[in-house]
Parts: C-alpha cells; sequence; structure tokens
C-alpha cells in the first residue's frame, strides 16, 4: 500500500472506499475498495477532493479480487445458469432453468481446502426453480497470489463442479395395485397426489391403470402400459409392504425390470423401490406415505428420475443422513433439513 497523486493511479487498486457527497443529491460510497482507477475516474475524484489516495500496486505473481472471481467461476461451469456482474470480489449464479442442480462434491471440497478462494453452493441433488441463487464465489483478500489460485485450478480437475441438469423425462403412466381400488371398493385417494406432483415436474400422466393384487396381475399391467404408451417411466402405487398380498415388487421384478433397491433409509418411505428396464426407463413402487405425507422419499428421488439421472443403489444408502422427516407442524419442505 502506497500514497501517490491521484492523477498517476490509473491502473492501481484502491485501499479502502470513497465518498462524495453531492448536496441534495448523493451521498455514499462513489469507488468501493478494491476498485481499479480508470483514466475517467481521475475527474471525479479530484472533483471530491482526493489530490492524493491510497493504493495497492498489483506486482506480477499477484491477482485482483474481480479477476479471481473470474477465474473460480470458471472452474463451476455455467450451463443452464446465468451469472451476476462482478461485485466487490464476488460473482452469483443463478439458474436459467427448472432442473436438478449438482455438485462435485468431493472435487468442490478440495477447492475450498486452498488457502484464501471460496465456493458456496447449495446443497447438491436437489431441485430448483428458475431465479434460484445457486453458488457465490470469491477470494478472501483484495490481491492474492496467483500461486494459490493455480492450486485451486488443480484441484477443481478439469470438469466443471457444478451442473444443472434440464428435466427430459416428460409422461409417465401410474398404476394402482389392490383389489379394493380395482374393484371399487374404496375410492383411490393415492394416484391424484402422485399426478399432482408429477405435474409440478411438468410430467404428464399418460394413463392411470388398475391392477388389481396379484403379482401376474402387476406384471402384465407393467408390460401393457409400456406396450401401450412408450411412457418415460411407470410409477405403482400400494401394495409395497412386507404384508402377504402386498405384491408389487414381486410384479415388477417380473416384468423384467433391475431392482436398484426395494427399501430406503428414509422416513417418510422405507418401503419405496426403484428399478431400472434394460432400455433405461425407471419404475418405482411407491409407499402410501406418499399419499398422506408432503415430503416423502418420492420427491427426493423424482427430480432425479425426471433429469435422467440414474440413481445408484450408493445414492439410496447416502439419504439417511438426513433422511429423517422431523413432522413439523407446518411443514416448509424444501425449505428444511430433509433430505439435505
Amino acid at each position: 500500500m502506497k500514497l501517490i497523486k491521484t492523477e498517476d493511479a490509473v491502473g492501481h487498486v484502491l485501499c479502502h472506499d470513497m465518498t462524495q457527497i453531492i448536496k441534495d443529491e448523493f451521498k455514499g460510497a462513489r469507488f468501493r475498495k478494491g476498485h481499479i482507477v480508470t483514466e475517467e475516474d481521475i475527474p471525479v475524484l479530484l472533483s471530491m477532493g482526493k489530490e492524493n489516495l491510497y493504493v495497492y500496486e498489483v506486482t506480477p505473481g499477484m491477482v485482483h479480487e474481480n479477476d479471481a472471481a473470474e477465474r473460480l467461476l470458471a472452474l463451476c461451469g455455467i450451463e443452464n445458469m446465468s451469472r451476476s456482474d462482478t461485485k466487490e470480489g464476488k460473482i452469483e449464479l443463478k439458474a436459467a432453468i427448472d432442473g436438478l442442480f449438482l455438485v462435485d462434491t468431493q472435487r468442490l471440497m478440495a477447492v475450498n481446502s486452498q488457502d484464501e478462494v471460496m465456493i458456496a453452493t447449495r446443497k447438491g441433488g436437489t431441485a430448483v426453480k428458475k431465479g434460484d441463487k445457486l453458488a457465490g464465489m470469491r477470494v478472501i483478500p483484495l490481491i492474492i497470489e496467483e500461486e494459490k489460485l493455480r492450486k485451486a485450478e488443480e484441484a477443481a480437475g478439469g470438469e466443471p463442479l457444478l451442473y444443472l441438469k434440464p428435466y427430459v423425462r416428460k409422461t409417465a403412466c401410474i398404476i394402482a395395485t389392490g383389489s379394493e381400488v380395482k374393484k371399487g371398493l374404496i375410492k383411490d385417494t393415492f394416484t391424484p397426489v402422485v399426478i399432482e406432483k408429477l405435474d409440478r415436474m411438468g410430467v404428464k400422466t399418460l394413463e392411470t391403470a388398475y391392477s388389481g393384487d396379484g403379482i401376474e396381475n402387476v406384471r402384465d399391467m407393467i408390460l401393457a402400459m409400456k406396450e401401450k404408451h412408450h411412457p418415460d417411466m411407470i410409477l405403482c402405487t400400494g401394495g409395497m409392504s412386507v404384508d402377504p398380498d402386498d405384491t408389487t415388487p414381486g410384479g415388477i421384478k417380473a416384468a423384467g425390470a433391475n431392482i436398484v433397491t426395494y427399501g430406503a433409509p428414509v422416513l417418510p418411505g422405507a418401503m419405496f423401490l426403484l428399478g431400472y428396464f434394460e432400455d433405461g426407463m425407471p419404475i418405482m413402487g411407491l409407499p402410501g406415505c406418499v399419499m398422506y405425507s408432503k415430503a416423502t422419499v418420492f420427491d427426493l428421488i423424482l427430480p432425479k428420475v425426471v433429469a435422467d439421472v440414474k440413481v445408484t443403489k450408493a445414492d439410496i444408502s447416502a439419504l439417511g443422513e438426513g433422511g429423517l422427516c422431523l413432522g413439523c407442524g407446518e411443514c416448509r419442505y424444501p425449505v428444511c433439513p430433509f433430505g439435505k
């Protein structure tokens, strides 16, 4: 930091805010700490009575915070995202589309483990709406050593740290199991809930079919819906417990699906099933809690399925931490710890 004549300050970095007062018009910071002085700034600074300035010298091997923020942004990847202007050394990212936000957790941790850099994001693996804030990044000092930035870039590797996947699976068939529903002995209150959740994700329900009980009946209805509609996904409601007459998991398996999991470390939603057919089409078995609980395992998995992100057994297992709904008196999901 040094004191120089204002006329000689072009290209130098201000060490503190510069306040301008114009009677009855303006009072505030005309130039912020970290601002790089330009030729056009000189008359303004002189009019403010600033004949001398305290400035940092940008020396070889040092990078200004604004330029450093741009380099951190380059590590993130911005497909389907919109960026802010650089303000006081910080850049923010927002969603440009509805979709599934993903974070490479390990590489993000590797970057944030480097000295004097930071990238903060919302929780990965979550559904976002257009305009939602996704991430912010900056370096800690006003001027950072080039070597520290290079280490952060090496830690990030060659792939983006962040992704925003658009929703691409747009159609579904629902198979409501249970003889009592098929015979009309009870009203089907499950399917409307599922249709509403699908609709919120931009997924159209092509048909709701009623299979009745029995492995063969469930299997045959699944195969019939596949043949008739070629949907992007199939959802089976009911029949997911361990009771002898709850045969939905057996019917899904008999239809040829490869089962990723039957059971999830999530409450509500422990009896959830996820599988995939050979052509990649997902099929889910939804436990009864989806019908009466606002937030369940279905809400955690559905965005991934709609974004066509393959869900693995490891992904399901990882839901255990954060997978306990707290049963709040007023449900605020997704603004809550569930699934995070």
